[in-house]
């Protein structure tokens, strides 16, 4: 029997963000300020429950066809954590299977989903198989990630004891070094390491986008326009879902706010030039890593800056009592497995590694195409539609 779709609207949207994005399976792109973002480029939010499991739905239709297509972006969501194999995964298939039913008898054609179950579950897959879905590439960055579970206790010292010791050294390093971390967080409190930001963070984020744009360009990767990322960023910021920690040179003669944090924005005091940032997201009882980014020509002197962005980050998620660190994905395009030595992101993959994270393999995209036909003539259709709008010089 299939589950009861409920589609939520007006108040009853209040504890979307509660159920969506800060209960243990939550994630930030479920969120309302994911779904305001998106609605801003021209899909259509649909707020879907199906008993505590929510499913945020974009919606796109075809262009003068009918019909259209849905995207689930790492959704849908529970309580649970089915990544760790918890139990929960068969709940997310069958509220995935019921959300698809709903869609496709609203008119859509097909629909994508990618919630992080383990990629080993065996009831979610059942649950794909019954409502038709196949797997597809991966819609975002990485299928599988690297995590870091962290203790109860919440003690820095048991977790950095953990840590590779080359790693161990790096972080100390950079802290001998004067290396300081700027903390832009509408959700700040005192927390010692971490200095305050002596401007608004859309200045910061716009810097951040730059050198990320730069490490895209080494790495042989390619970035869109920067409307889209910083737009996102400083609304996920605002919302109290996004962390960024920005590393500096540091000056001896910085001076401390009434709260404890170093002031960087009082005369010439404060941090010096940028090294590095880190982008955080903040949602299901962790911190996730989004992007990173340093200044190459920075290694050399200021080798920890990473390792030391990556330790601040770890100690804010302790300090918050969340009960993982995601280090993010590393894992090789196309093959979508653990990297090997030789590989493009084997470094990273073992930087990350040297934290004591482990790697966490999910069951990726999948969708279900519901009706084959006008799938196919509205994918043209788009295809041709996005296609003329470049060309029209805009």
């Amino acid at each position: 029997m299939t589950e009861a779709v409920r589609e939520l609207s007006g108040a009853e949207l209040d504890g979307w963000d509660a159920a969506a994005v800060d209960a243990a399976g939550g994630h930030v792109l479920q969120s309302r300020a994911w779904a305001a973002h998106r609605a801003a480029g021209g899909w259509r939010p649909r707020f879907l429950a199906v008993g505590d499991v929510r499913a945020l739905a974009l919606v796109r239709p075809w262009p003068g066809l009918g019909g259209g297509s849905a995207y689930l972006p790492r959704g849908p969501v529970g309580p649970g954590r089915p990544w760790t194999g918890d139990g929960s995964g068969p709940a997310i298939g069958v509220a995935l299977a019921a959300v698809t039913a709903f869609l496709a008898a609203d008119g859509l054609d097909v629909v994508a989903a990618d919630p992080e179950v383990a990629e080993d579950d065996a009831g979610y897959r059942a649950a794909l198989a019954s409502a038709r879905f196949r797997p597809i590439e991966e819609i975002q960055p990485s299928r599988h990630r690297t995590a870091l579970a962290l203790p109860e206790n919440r003690d820095p010292a048991a977790v950095l004891a953990g840590v590779a010791k080359t790693t161990r050294q790096r972080i100390r390093r950079a802290e001998r070094d004067g290396v300081v971390v700027v903390r832009h967080d509408a959700r700040a409190t005192p927390l010692e390491g971490f200095v305050a930001p002596g401007e608004p963070g859309e200045a910061a984020l716009r810097r951040f986008y730059d050198l990320l744009r730069a490490t895209g360009e080494r790495r042989g990767f390619g970035l869109g326009a920067p409307g889209g990322f910083v737009a996102w960023w400083v609304r996920a910021l605002a919302a109290g879902h996004l962390v960024y920690l920005e590393a500096h040179e540091g000056r001896e003669d910085g001076e401390r706010s009434d709260d404890g944090e170093r002031d960087a924005g009082t005369g010439s005091h404060g941090p010096g030039a940028v090294l590095g940032g880190l982008v955080l997201y903040r949602h299901g009882r962790r911190l996730s890593t989004v992007h990173s980014a340093d200044v190459a020509g920075s290694r050399p002197v200021h080798p920890g800056t990473m390792h030391l962005l990556r330790w601040r980050a770890i100690e804010l998620a302790l300090a918050e009592g969340r009960t993982e660190m995601d280090l993010g994905g590393v894992d090789v395009a196309g093959a979508r497995r653990q990297p090997e030595p030789g590989e493009a992101t084997f470094g990273l993959y073992e930087h990350k590694r040297s934290f004591g994270a482990r790697w966490v393999a999910l069951a990726g995209a999948h969708e279900a195409v519901l009706r084959p036909w006008r799938y196919a003539v509205g994918r043209g259709l788009a295809r041709a539609t996005r296609l003329l709008g470049r060309g029209g010089g805009r």
